[in-house]
């Protein structure tokens, strides 16, 4: 049986396998502070952030989260109480700024007070709609969360669009997209708990891994700017991002990253969604992927299913043509490149800890010094903290702790 610490570990190559029954079933003994049960509250006409419905999907005390994050090898010495988590679905607006849906994940503390600080985990990588927090029990985004809300922050993890319980496609490494989403889900979160006279914040932290680092640098410029009015932004503490997606891509298309074809396909299908970088699938797929590789990337499929239909090599997957194109960005693949580029290139006027590890396969860790420099560039407050010769997924158990201290010191 494979313990949940694979599920950081693999996150392209993870299997869902049977666990301890006490994290696979919601717990019976509810907190007093939570309550039970599901809550339906449409909301009338289009309303960004406005909460449409929200489920339970489990409550911990202290000894019940403890041996779940202790499962994903976290290290537990950081929690301090209970939780309950919720699933919130909720109204946002898509890429072209047309009214959806989209879901997150809600982590409660356990807490005799009224304020609590916050945080936002932005996730990473995610294929599978299913897979997302909000949704799945076995997700590491979904332990992450939980982690945060043991130690006493109400933790929000926004599934972005798409994935989840949000209709559509995901757009994704769409900073737009995650920003808006995450600014609704912040809103959403405040309704849900007005309701049980829960205050959110003031201090607003954000972590978040792979995608979400740079994700949580995108979101952190949009609080500082004023997005989510009443929240202040205190710190801002992500984990291996791919900040230089320029020459992340580079590197990929060279053969040097990890899962390149996984990665690089679901980047090119996606971006061509919104920034149109090919007419028809066969201009950049060879044949028979060409036939299938927009619905397979359609977030319906597990990321087993996805990696089965992938052969091993760039070279077998795309035309020479655009093959050269990944190799040589033009046009709307070059501007969009740039966009992404550009998540630390910002004056931050709160602290800014970049984690990485010098092992990582997926992104190295040159995106945090290119991220570094341009945050000091801007005379931000920042430091790369390398969490050594391991690998991406698992970068992200053993920065956890570190951002918990991160966050504790402001």
């Amino acid at each position: 049986m494979r313990s949940r610490s694979e599920h950081f570990r693999a996150r392209w190559a993870r299997t869902f396998m049977p666990h301890t029954m006490h994290a696979l079933l919601p717990f019976c003994s509810c907190l007093v502070l939570f309550g039970c049960g599901d809550h339906d509250e449409p909301g009338p006409g289009h309303d960004r952030g406005g909460l449409m419905k929200s489920y339970e999907v489990g409550t911990f005390d202290k000894a019940e989260i403890t041996r779940y994050l202790a499962d994903f090898e976290l290290d537990t010495s950081k929690v301090e109480r209970g939780l309950a988590g919720y699933r919130l679905v909720y109204e946002t607006v898509d890429a072209q700024g047309q009214a959806t849906t989209a879901s997150a994940l809600l982590a409660l503390p356990q807490s005799n007070g009224a304020s609590m600080p916050a945080a936002v985990w932005m996730h990473g990588t995610t294929v599978f709609r299913g897979e997302a927090a909000s949704v799945n029990n076995e997700s590491s985004d979904r332990a992450a969360a939980f982690y945060l809300a043991a130690a006493g922050y109400v933790t929000i993890a926004p599934d972005y669009l798409g994935l989840g319980e949000g209709p559509g496609t995901h757009p994704y490494d769409d900073a737009d997209t995650e920003v808006s989403a995450s600014v609704d889900a912040l809103k959403a979160a405040a309704h849900f708990l007005e309701e049980r006279h829960v205050t959110l914040g003031p201090k607003l932290f954000v972590s978040g891994h792979s995608q979400g680092a740079r994700a949580s640098l995108e979101l952190g410029k949009a609080l500082q700017a004023g997005a989510a009015p009443g929240l202040e932004i205190a710190g801002i503490a992500p984990i291996s991002g791919p900040y230089d997606m320029s020459y992340t891509l580079s590197v990929a298309v060279s053969g040097d990253i990890a899962f390149a074809t996984a990665y690089v396909s679901y980047l090119v299908v996606a971006w061509n969604r919104l920034h149109h970088l090919y007419d028809t699938p066969s201009d950049a797929f060879l044949a028979p992927y060409a036939a299938s590789i927009e619905t397979l990337f359609d977030n319906n499929h597990p990321p087993q299913e996805v990696l089965a239909a992938l052969p091993q090599t760039l070279e077998e997957l795309f035309t020479p043509t655009f093959l050269g194109e990944l190799r040589r960005p033009r046009g709307a693949l070059r501007a969009a490149l740039r966009r992404a580029d550009s998540a630390c290139d910002f004056s931050s006027s709160v602290p800014v800890t970049l984690f990485a590890a010098s092992g990582d396969e997926d992104v190295p860790i040159s995106n945090a010094d290119h991220c570094l420099s341009q945050l000091e560039h801007h005379d931000t407050k920042a430091r790369l903290v390398d969490v050594g010769a391991v690998d991406h997924s698992t970068s992200a158990t053993l920065a956890l702790p570190l951002v918990v201290d991160e966050f504790a010191a402001r």
